[in-house]
């Protein structure tokens, strides 16, 4: 029996190995997925937990309900991979390998910022893990004065528009408490705008302004001092907070660097087209483990997910690995009233106006606000419980369309 190997089952991993189960005869292969961890998170919902939005339990369900039939679910934590053998050693046992494919997503690396565990948790927080959500809840619903400040230490990190979503939503949260006016909200970046992209970066740009969130750009932090409650930044720049919302440091899994696979951050070195791993064979990347040039976020590892499935079939019948993934990633921003913005972009094109996903009809707008893509961010975590992880077809192209986009200069 021929096995492939799936290391982790979040989006990326548990959709490779619903899709991969129809394409793989059961008899001849063996389908098997190791992970550390039994809850699967919605990660989007996080970001809706410190407003009151979501709670943790609208948040997480037992991966097990998503592993297909026909695939094998391994509770183990993965401490190396041996390409040359086609091994992959965990902390209970070993497996071997006739393909493997990496889906282990990122983590956040707080202590690799200067003084940030300082006041870890305690005006120093993150909404970029379950726990840290539901404590900066606890930290945002009685603060009724002062600034908040949210920090992007570095780059990548999961979800770029995250940052965004989340000024947007703290000045509707503060607003709605009745303290808007006494509470300052700012972004602070290494970006020089609010976005890669320009035109998407002066649309949001826009709308900070209408909201009162400042942005400061080009800031590099160098440390957190907790006691003066600063960030401050390599050339010296301070900027004061009273609550720091910090996106840290994102960085790949363990095992990765420990196997010598990845980058200084444990990406893996990932073809961006076929998201074949460049230094190895047999072994496909998706989600979040990348290093390619696209967002970390599930949408993105759902578009990657039928290039992984069809490369890694190709490969099985002698095939050459087709380059098929084009970077593509849809993203709702929520700007708060029940409104949301909606981008639509890849490797070569930037975000632009239009219509989304059919041309002319939508139902959804392209870079601009709109109540229906608010009922479209918040039916997309049905969508992504009951559709996506699933495998089932979506009307959403693997490559994105120009169709009902329109070109726009900045």
């Amino acid at each position: 029996m021929k096995r492939v190997l799936i290391l982790g089952s979040g989006a990326g991993g548990t959709m490779v190995a619903t899709k991969l189960r129809r394409e793989l005869d059961e008899s001849e292969w063996d389908i098997t997925i190791l992970d550390n961890d039994e809850i699967h998170h919605y990660q989007p919902g996080w970001l809706f937990i410190p407003f009151g939005v979501y709670t943790a339990q609208d948040c997480a369900k037992p991966k097990r309900d998503f592993i297909p039939h026909g695939v094998d679910f391994i509770l183990d934590e993965v401490v190396g991979v041996n390409p040359e053998k086609r091994e992959v050693a965990c902390k209970k046992g070993s497996y071997g390998y006739d393909w493997l494919v990496i889906a282990t997503g990122c983590r956040i690396m707080p202590q690799e910022i200067d003084g940030m565990m300082d006041d870890w948790r305690g005006s120093v927080h993150d909404f970029y893990t379950l726990a840290g959500a539901i404590e900066l809840g606890k930290k945002l619903k009685y603060f009724n004065s002062g600034r908040v400040v949210l920090n992007i230490a570095e780059l990548p990190f999961k979800c770029p528009v995250a940052p965004i979503e989340f000024v947007f939503m703290a000045d509707w949260f503060f607003k709605k408490n009745g303290v808007r006016d006494k509470v300052e909200i700012e972004l602070v970046s290494p970006l020089a705008g609010m976005f890669t992209k320009p035109v998407a970066a002066k649309k949001f740009a826009e709308f900070a302004d209408k909201k009162r969130v400042n942005f400061t750009g080009n800031f590099d932090i160098a440390r957190v001092n907790a006691q003066e409650k600063t960030i401050e930044s390599h050339k010296g720049q301070k900027v004061p907070y009273d609550v720091l919302v910090s996106i840290p440091p994102n960085f790949g899994a363990q095992f990765v660097e420990d196997s010598g696979m990845g980058d200084p951050m444990c990406f893996v070195d990932t073809d961006q087209y076929t998201l074949k791993a460049k230094k190895y064979d047999r072994i496909f990347v998706i989600g979040d483990a990348t290093n390619v040039p696209a967002s970390k976020a599930g949408a993105v590892a759902h578009y990657e997910s039928d290039t992984v499935v069809e490369n890694l079939v190709r490969e099985i019948e002698g095939q050459e690995p087709k380059s098929s993934f084009d970077g593509h990633a849809t993203c709702f921003i929520c700007s708060g009233h029940e409104k949301a913005l909606l981008i639509d972009f890849n490797y070569q094109t930037e975000p632009l106006l239009g219509k989304f996903p059919f041309p002319g009809l939508g139902p959804f707008d392209l870079l601009a606000e709109s109540p229906f893509n608010y009922y479209g961010k918040m039916m997309f975590k049905w969508v992504y419980w009951n559709l996506m992880l699933k495998g089932s077809e979506l009307p959403l192209e693997n490559q994105m369309t120009m169709a009902g986009k329109m070109r726009q200069s900045i």
